[in-house]
C-alpha cells in the first residue's frame, strides 16, 4: 500500500472533522488520520529527507492548510481544527474526493493558489484557473518550478504570520515593532529602543526611535493593529504630529493596508509606510518570529574545474 497524497487525505479529513463535537488538535487529528489511514507502522514512519517530520503528518498538514485556504476547515485558536460553515453544507457523504480543482471554486483558495502568477496571467479570460496553473506547470523549467513553489511556501507563511500577530495583543505588537526595527539596525540597544517605543502618547505618535547607535537622528514611529485599511485622515494626523514635533522621519506600521490616497500623502511627505504584506517580508528577511525547517542546495558544474588550461 503506498502513502496517500495530500489531496487524497482532504476528504478524509473533512469526513473526520464531521464527527467532531468540537474542535480538535491538529495532533490528535493527525493520530486518528493515522489510526483510519490503513498504513503499516513502517509506512507512516516514513520521513522526509530533511528527516524533520513523517511524510504522512506533512501530507496530512498540506491537506489541512489547502481545506483551511478554501475556507472548509476554521481554526479557532491555535493549534486546534473544526469545520466551518461552509465545510459543513458540503455533502461529505456523496463527494468522491477533494481535488485542487474543486477547491478553486472558493476564491479565497484560488487567490492563495495563483498568488502572485495572477499578476502575471498572460492566458485568455475564458480559460479556467486551474487549467491556468497546469499550463504554467507545463511550460515551467526546473528552476522556475523551484522559485515559484518557494514563492507558494512563503506567501503562506505570510498569511500564517499576520493572522498570529492580530491574534496577539496591541502590546505583543509594540514589542513586534521593537523586535524588527532593532534586527533591521535601529534603536541602537534593543533595551533603549524598548523604551522609546509606545511611550509617547503624543498627538498620533506610538514611539520614537534612534536612526542609527549614535542617536543622531531620530524616527517617529506609529504602530496600529487595525483590520481596516488606513486611509488619508490617519495619514494626515500622523503628518500634523510629527510637524508638532520639528520631525522629518516618520515610518507608519500597520497589520492591515493603505488606500491609494494614503499611500499618495505619505509620498509626498517622506513618511515609510508599512503595511503587512511588508511587515512579514521584512520578519521573514530578517528572521524574526521564523526559522528555516530545511534548506537545499542547488548545483552546478565547475568549468573550471574541467579546463585543462587550468592545470
Amino acid at each position: 500500500m503506498s502513502l496517500p497524497t495530500y489531496d487524497q487525505l482532504m476528504l478524509p479529513l473533512m469526513k473526520l472533522l464531521s464527527e467532531q463535537h468540537e474542535a480538535i488538535k491538529f495532533g490528535d487529528m493527525a493520530i486518528l488520520m493515522a489510526e483510519r489511514s490503513g498504513l503499516s507502522t513502517e509506512e507512516l514512519n516514513l520521513r522526509l529527507s530533511s528527516g524533520t517530520k513523517t511524510i504522512f503528518y506533512d501530507r496530512v498538514g498540506w491537506a489541512k492548510t489547502y481545506l483551511v485556504k478554501a475556507g472548509l476547515i476554521n481554526q479557532p485558536k491555535r493549534g486546534f481544527c473544526e469545520l466551518s460553515e461552509i465545510g459543513r453544507r458540503l455533502d461529505l457523504k456523496n463527494l468522491t474526493s477533494i481535488t485542487i480543482e474543486f477547491l478553486m471554486q472558493y476564491e479565497s483558495f484560488s487567490n492563495y493558489k495563483l498568488g502572485i502568477l495572477k499578476e502575471n496571467k498572460e492566458v485568455e479570460n475564458e480559460v479556467s484557473e486551474v487549467t491556468f496553473i497546469q499550463k504554467l506547470e507545463e511550460t515551467k523549467t526546473p528552476d522556475e518550478i523551484i522559485i515559484g513553489t518557494t514563492e507558494l511556501l512563503k506567501e503562506s507563511l505570510k498569511r500564517d504570520l499576520l493572522r498570529l500577530i492580530k491574534e496577539n495583543s496591541p502590546q505583543f505588537f509594540e514589542r513586534l515593532v521593537v523586535d524588527l526595527l532593532v534586527a533591521i539596525g535601529y534603536g541602537g540597544s534593543h533595551q533603549d529602543a524598548a523604551k522609546a517605543i509606545g511611550k509617547t502618547n503624543d498627538g498620533g505618535i506610538d514611539g520614537v526611535i534612534s536612526e542609527d547607535r549614535l542617536g543622531l537622528d531620530k524616527i517617529y514611529i506609529q504602530a496600529k493593529r487595525w483590520e481596516n485599511t488606513v486611509g488619508r485622515p490617519d495619514i494626515q494626523q500622523f503628518k500634523g504630529a510629527l510637524a508638532d514635533q520639528v520631525a522629518k522621519k516618520g515610518v507608519f506600521i500597520t497589520t492591515s493596508n493603505f488606500s491609494k490616497e494614503a499611500i499618495e500623502s505619505a509620498r509626498k511627505s517622506g513618511i515609510v509606510l508599512i503595511d503587512g504584506d511588508k511587515l512579514t517580508s521584512l520578519m521573514i528577511e530578517f528572521g524574526l518570529g521564523v526559522q528555516i525547517e530545511r534548506s537545499f542546495h542547488i548545483y552546478k558544474i565547475d568549468q573550471d574545474r574541467f579546463d585543462e588550461d587550468n592545470f
